[in-house]
């Protein structure tokens, strides 16, 4: 037994660590310690070993662009448990607790706080990162990159349109350099596939929409295909249509949150499978006829496409235009 802040007789509980991730530092809160190391290999072996002499059980950390990657990765292969959450979401939670000041160290007494409610949790496994694999991290670094060079490459072409002579030379040189960046990135991608996910791969674009990069996005972005049920996959993707009522309101549903990423890939299939693919195609001509607008439309084969392959990865079973979903997704 303990005693709280309040005096009160409380059960012996595990505790749970809040990490707030920077570029140069981790900022560790639990009960009611508080540590700074730096955010490499040394200050991670220092949080492990304090974390362990603590017996915590649930460290939540946000999602930082990478940065908290090798941190996650050190917890895991130490054995301890991991959820990575969206800075949104956090930031939120700190709101509705009252907490309006903002820094690394309130940050992770915050995160400790939010540990704690997700530790209790009866969805608890569904927080939890899953286990880090390294070849997944590197195709996931080539997605990004080739993400990166093609937004260089979008940008650099609309400043094409209203270019002098002189500065379309300039352009043009810097266009053909970005598109040999691309066809090597995308040598690389396919090489990885090839080497390391051959298997998935050639499951996955055996459907027509799906090409590499919508292939290579799913591999990366969302290790869980596969392992969630339809509603769970399409929530976590963000294509599954959100409520929005109060009391006698009821307002119209609308997709929130998400993987942008993934998101994006299985939008640009969805353009190519509503005219290629026998199944997206009928069910989008279904939607359109029945008055459905063509966002709304688009969504819904998204999100057929994702619940069609969540299927396949489960089932280890290739595209059977004969074998869909038992409950199509409705928009």
């Amino acid at each position: 037994m303990n005693l709280n802040s309040q005096g009160r007789v409380t059960k012996n509980v595990a505790p749970n660590a809040g990490v707030d991730v920077s570029k140069e530092h981790l900022d560790l809160a639990w009960l009611e310690q508080q540590l700074h190391v730096s955010n490499d290999a040394m200050g991670w072996c220092q949080a492990i070993e304090q974390l362990r002499l603590a017996q915590v059980d649930l460290v939540v950390l946000e999602a930082t662009g990478g940065l908290e990657r090798g941190f996650i990765a050190a917890l895991q292969e130490a054995g301890l448990e991991v959820a990575r959450v969206n800075p949104r979401q956090a930031r939120d939670f700190a709101k509705s607790m009252g907490q309006l000041a903002k820094t690394d160290r309130v940050d992770a007494r915050v995160l400790r706080d939010l540990a704690d409610v997700l530790a209790r949790h009866a969805k608890r496994a569904t927080f939890l990162a899953p286990p880090s694999d390294s070849e997944r991290e590197q195709l996931r670094a080539l997605m990004v990159r080739r993400r990166q060079l093609v937004d260089m490459r979008v940008a650099e072409a609309n400043r094409l349109s209203i270019a002098n002579r002189r500065t379309t030379r300039s352009i043009m040189s810097v266009l053909k350099l970005l598109d040999k960046q691309i066809d090597a990135i995308d040598s690389d991608i396919d090489g990885h596939l090839e080497h390391h996910f051959k298997g998935l791969r050639d499951l996955l674009q055996g459907a027509k929409g799906v090409g590499q990069v919508t292939a290579g996005a799913l591999l990366s972005g969302l290790p869980e295909l596969g392992q969630l049920d339809r509603r769970a996959i399409c929530k976590l993707v963000g294509v599954a249509p959100l409520a929005s009522d109060s009391g006698k309101h009821r307002g119209a549903r609308r997709i929130w949150g998400g993987r942008a990423d993934v998101r994006t890939a299985l939008y640009m299939a969805a353009l190519s499978a509503k005219r290629y693919n026998p199944v997206i195609k009928q069910f989008w001509e279904r939607l359109i006829a029945a008055g459905k607008p063509k966002k709304v439309a688009l969504v819904a084969c998204m999100r057929k496409l994702l619940i069609i392959l969540n299927a396949m990865v489960r089932d280890n079973a290739r595209w059977d235009v004969n074998r869909t979903p038992a409950h199509a997704p409705t928009p």
